[in-house]
């Protein structure tokens, strides 16, 4: 009996610190989780309930620099029932157009369920450095329906749709439409990219083991007719195969 009370005792202490923690306190756990790669900035309300601008920020290779590549509106919500199963669990709504997702944490890793989140195109960057130099442009959906990320791997499915895909290097616009579909079933993460259209062919897959560099292999095809226009572009990034296709490894 006494024992329950203790536990019931430290819960109600838990929650009570919930209600009163400043938003603020949200950005220092953000930052010093992600390695200074995401940053609340504006943060207003409480650590149960609050708001703010999310920032996926570009970590550089200098100590100490960063720059915020991504900047959207977040609001949040703690639900406490979860907190007696051990868990963090929040809604979570970026930007007043996307509808909200569920973001859990625990000890043993993250779960995201029904995400749809509306990024620009320079968001790829942040994965692949080596595509900044193109100035991409067009809209990046990502949808995640369950994805589990723990520490020895990652459980369930995500999918990024890269629509009306443009350069600033090219007058060719858009390029196409693209998709990238992820699928984790643990310790192994297997990618496919395919177009959906456009006069730039992509199709590319990769697997790797989590935790370690991804490398995944990508062919791009131009039609004869714009081969002129695009293949300069690729020319940058990837290397020309004697039949007009072209390899680009990304790692």
């Amino acid at each position: 009996m006494h024992r329950r009370l203790i536990a019931a005792g430290l819960a109600a202490y838990a929650l009570g610190l919930l209600v009163t923690a400043p938003a603020g306190l949200l950005q220092a756990l953000c930052n010093k989780a992600s390695e200074g790669r995401l940053n609340i900035a504006e943060a207003q309300g409480s650590l149960w309930s609050g708001a703010g601008q999310i920032e996926i920020r570009d970590v550089g290779k200098a100590a100490g620099s960063s720059k915020a590549v991504i900047a959207k509106s977040i609001a949040w919500r703690l639900q406490p029932a979860y907190l007696l199963r051990g868990q963090l669990r929040a809604e979570i709504r970026l930007d007043q157009r996307d509808k909200p997702f569920i973001v859990s944490a625990s000890l043993s890793g993250v779960e995201i369920e029904d995400a749809d989140i509306e990024l620009p195109a320079r968001a790829l960057t942040l994965a692949v450095p080596k595509l900044a130099a193109l100035g991409l442009s067009g809209d990046v959906n990502l949808s995640i329906p369950h994805l589990e990320v723990g520490k020895t791997g990652m459980k369930g499915d995500a999918t990024l749709q890269w629509r009306t895909a443009g350069s600033a290097l090219s007058r060719v616009s858009p390029l196409g439409d693209y998709e990238l579909t992820l699928h984790g079933g643990g310790v192994t993460i297997n990618a496919l990219l395919r177009t959906l259209k456009g006069p730039l062919q992509l199709d590319g897959q990769g697997s790797w083991p989590y935790g370690n560099n991804p490398v995944f292999q990508v062919t791009a095809r131009i039609p004869p007719r714009q081969s002129e226009q695009l293949a300069p572009l690729l020319r940058l990034i990837a290397i020309e195969r004697g039949d007009g296709s072209f390899a680009l490894q990304l790692k």
